[in-house]
């Protein structure tokens, strides 16, 4: 419990109040020096008598009884109707009970939002048994600067109208793609999120992966029209690669995607003051590798995502100097 910001007692203070009066100081000049009342003084003293140094803490301010609160079993009808789905103006027109008093009942126990009666969905948590058995491939699409960005400096004056007149730098689109088991990530930056962009995005994740030795089975990604292209199924096919596609409306299926972008925007692309975002796109190639190669990763028991590749490390090294 925390002391009052103006109580001119602490636990020390009252214990300091008992030994000046058990050295026999009169109880107004004890109050006096201490500057409180005597009733003050005499209050701890009679708590010291009857309790000991224990009387001597912080007491709740809570009455003994109330008798003016709503009962439990009025508490448990409310409960109850809410679990019902009933709006807090029906339960006070069943219950006698004012809206307020319903609202606080049902604060209390957890029950005032509509989600909060909703079963909590199980989170299951999967990893595939090999690298290159799922890949996760998603886009981000990032605003083009020639100025340090107003995430660093705060200053928006004029950006939105730019952008509005189309007369702002534009955009440019981060393809990104994570491999399920090792977390080995593969990014780049494109000029859009069209097909031709997606396809030449996968020819690149297939030859990256393939110099890690890892041979790319399946790829996962949302229902975006750059995937769902014929082209670009075309060239799932030619690479021997299946195409399986979210869940409509549920981003957690390609979670391990979305992770990586939000480490990504944390990381790289709103991590330093860059100048331009030409100068943010070269430091993306440099941030994958330690991102890859040396940054300790939670989701693998703090480990690098290049040890999981299957293949010597040191081998790799070689291959990538």
């Amino acid at each position: 419990m925390n002391i009052h910001k103006n109580a001119r007692l602490t636990v020390k203070g009252r214990e300091l109040v008992i030994e000046r009066l058990q050295r026999g100081e009169r109880a107004c000049d004890v109050a006096c020096a201490m500057g409180v009342n005597v009733r003050t003084i005499y209050k701890w003293h009679r708590r010291y008598r009857d309790h000991g140094l224990s009387g001597l803490q912080d007491r709740s301010s809570r009455p003994l009884r109330s008798p003016k609160r709503t009962s439990k079993a009025r508490e448990k009808q409310v409960i109850a109707l809410r679990k019902e789905r009933r709006i807090y103006d029906r339960i006070a027109d069943q219950t006698g009970l004012s809206r307020a008093t319903v609202g606080r009942i049902l604060v209390r126990h957890g029950l005032n939002r509509w989600r909060d009666l909703e079963p909590a969905e199980p989170v299951i948590r999967y990893e595939r048994a090999r690298p290159g058995e799922l890949i996760h491939m998603d886009i981000k699409k990032l605003g083009k600067f020639q100025r340090v960005g107003h995430r660093i400096t705060g200053d928006r004056t004029g950006q939105s109208n730019l952008r509005a007149n189309g007369n702002g730098p534009g955009w440019e689109f981060v393809h990104v793609a994570v491999d399920d088991h090792s977390r080995i990530a593969f990014s780049q930056v494109r000029e859009s999120e069209r097909k031709e962009c997606a396809i030449a995005f996968l020819k690149a994740v297939a030859a990256y992966y393939n110099g890690l030795g890892i041979k790319i089975e399946r790829v996962m990604t949302d229902n975006g029209s750059c995937y769902r292209s014929e082209a670009f199924n075309k060239l799932c096919q030619a690479l021997g690669i299946r195409h399986i596609y979210t869940k409509p409306y549920t981003p957690k299926t390609n979670g391990k995607a979305e992770r990586f972008i939000q480490s990504s925007l944390r990381e790289w692309a709103y991590a330093r003051a860059y100048q331009t975002s030409e100068q943010r796109k070269r430091e993306l190639p440099h941030w994958l590798h330690h991102y890859n190669w040396h940054r300790p990763h939670a989701g693998i028991k703090r480990t690098t995502p290049i040890s999981r590749s299957g293949h010597d490390r040191n081998n790799l090294m070689r291959l990538h100097i």
